[in-house]
């Protein structure tokens, strides 16, 4: 069976414990997996051995074999081949509620797009450019800008995070945008309410600023959250604006929602099938090397999906030089050394000793016994 799997931040968050109940280690990693079906439970309806399938389980998609519930399994289309189904489902069905079912995106609306180079960034850019004068503002680092140039990105405006990209916004647009999407949180949520035009919504649909390290911080969560502003609905209502929120995780595994999200992903497949959206693919990865891949995403390098494919053979590794021995080991072999030096002389010593005492032993030994014959012989005679 061909598999392969999305890699997707939310698996960076689980590995760092930036989420609610993650399950007991061990535990098996991935959200998201295109194959074959194997086997079928009794009374799943629908599906066929051998049909290509996309899966969004909870967990396990990085297994050999994932036993997934039939309400998170998709058929594919004919036209949507593994690569592209592990590369197209998670993204593309966030990105579609994000615009069109929450931030409600029609004819000549504007609209932010925070870390616009990444998977879903993408994903959203595409997805916004099957409506008719759409203005899209994208803001990632500096060093994305040159690739999505060259890659044709259709974003009108790019700008650099980390700058005063508001004010830039400003200049173009002096009364804000309609719509900002931001998977950051942090201080972005004020800059992106305060950009608002009237009637303007503002979605918050990740907190990826919380991934900084290797492991979770609690500083990193605390600044961020320290960092939003306080909204109370009085002056939401008095401004127009919205303010939504949306976690696909929570949405399909915790609140039952997965004939909802079932439609957004037949309505994503359906854009494919006519050729409005091609998921921009950053780089595909063999199983063994998922941990390069992840630290890829983790630092923000990825321009794109990043995919893991574990038909692929892994990348050949350095060879590892011997390791030189500790400071431990050194003393010890020291100590070692000093003794067997220090028992060696002391065995020279006695030797030494024993030649001594031979050399100085009475030369008339044998003589006085001699002598002593001798005497006895003539006190005989």
């Amino acid at each position: 069976m061909y598999i392969c799997i999305g890699l997707n931040f939310q698996d960076l968050m689980v590995r760092q414990g930036a989420v609610d109940s993650p399950p007991k280690c061990p535990f098996i990693l991935g959200f998201e997996c295109a194959g074959e079906i194997e086997q079928i439970g009794e009374g799943v309806e629908g599906f066929a051995i051998g049909d290509k399938v996309v899966a969004l389980p909870e967990y396990r998609a990085w297994a050999e074999l994932v036993a997934v519930p039939a309400k998170y399994v998709y058929k594919c289309p004919d036209e949507l081949g593994p690569l592209d189904a592990a590369a197209i489902t998670m993204n593309y069905t966030v990105a579609y509620i994000l615009l069109f079912e929450l931030a409600g995106l029609s004819k000549g609306k504007s609209l932010l797009v925070h870390s616009v180079g990444g998977g879903v960034g993408q994903a959203i850019v595409q997805l916004a450019r099957t409506v008719p004068d759409v203005v899209v503002f994208g803001v990632c680092s500096k060093a994305k800008h040159e690739a999505l140039k060259a890659n044709n990105s259709p974003i009108d405006h790019l700008l650099e995070r980390g700058s005063d990209y508001s004010s830039e916004i400003r200049k173009v647009q002096p009364d804000g945008v309609d719509i900002v999407l931001d998977c950051l949180c942090g201080e972005e949520c004020n800059r992106g309410y305060s950009l608002l035009k009237p009637m303007g919504k503002y979605i918050l649909y990740g907190s990826s600023n919380v991934v900084t390290g290797e492991t979770k911080s609690f500083f990193s969560a605390a600044r961020s959250w320290w960092q939003v502003d306080k909204v109370s609905p009085i002056k939401l209502f008095e401004e127009n604006r919205t303010l939504s929120g949306f976690n696909l995780r929570r949405l399909m595994y915790q609140q039952d929602g997965s004939d909802f999200v079932r439609k957004a992903v037949e309505n994503v497949f359906a854009l494919y099938k006519e050729g409005k959206i091609k998921p921009v693919l950053d780089s595909t990865w063999a199983l063994e090397d998922v941990a390069e891949a992840m630290q890829k995403m983790h630092d923000r390098k990825n321009i794109g999906k990043i995919i893991l494919d574990p038909s692929l053979e892994p990348k050949p590794k350095p060879a590892t030089p011997a390791k030189g021995k500790s400071k431990e080991d050194k003393k010890k072999q020291s100590s070692e050394e000093k003794k067997d030096s220090e028992e060696k002389k002391e065995d020279e010593k006695k030797e030494e000793k024993k030649e001594e005492e031979k050399k100085e032993e009475p030369a008339t030994n044998g003589d006085s016994a001699g002598d002593s014959d001798s005497k006895g012989k003539e006190n005989s005679s």
